[in-house]
């Protein structure tokens, strides 16, 4: 039953850092939507991770060069996706205030995706690895 209720709980995070990119877009003061392509960066940011964990081999060593490269290629995608709505807001593309709502989607989107990962991912009965 724990893992029905964290999955409950990352979903209900997820819905509001997705909330927040929208609003950052579609209230009428900042009315642009340049900042949807943060999406992009958090349908890639898991990718590195599933191809280090079926390359990688399952030794219980601590550190191996495959899980740290991906752990290298995901930190790129996340500076990235947080990186591309100050370069827009920069270049005034888009507002600062809508700058800083797709920053904290940003941050509660990653840390939804990191918390799917340290709960489902431990290989345990109840795991992404099933679905």
């Amino acid at each position: 039953m724990a893992g029905v209720k964290a999955l409950v709980a990352l979903s209900f995070s997820g819905a509001i850092g997705l909330t927040f990119l929208m609003l950052g877009c579609a209230l009428e003061y900042y009315g642009v939507y340049w900042p949807l392509f943060v999406l992009i960066f958090y349908f890639i940011c898991p990718i590195p991770h599933f191809i280090a964990k079926r390359v990688g081999d399952d030794s219980d060593a601590a550190s191996s060069a495959c899980r740290e490269l991906a752990y290298f290629f995901t930190t790129g995608i996340v500076v990235s996706a947080f990186g591309l709505p100050i370069i827009l807001a920069r270049v005034e593309a888009i507002k600062w205030g809508a700058c800083g709502l797709v920053l904290a989607g940003n941050a509660v989107i990653f840390l939804t995706i990191l918390g799917f990962f340290l709960v489902f991912g431990r290989g345990d009965d109840f795991s992404w690895e099933q679905w």
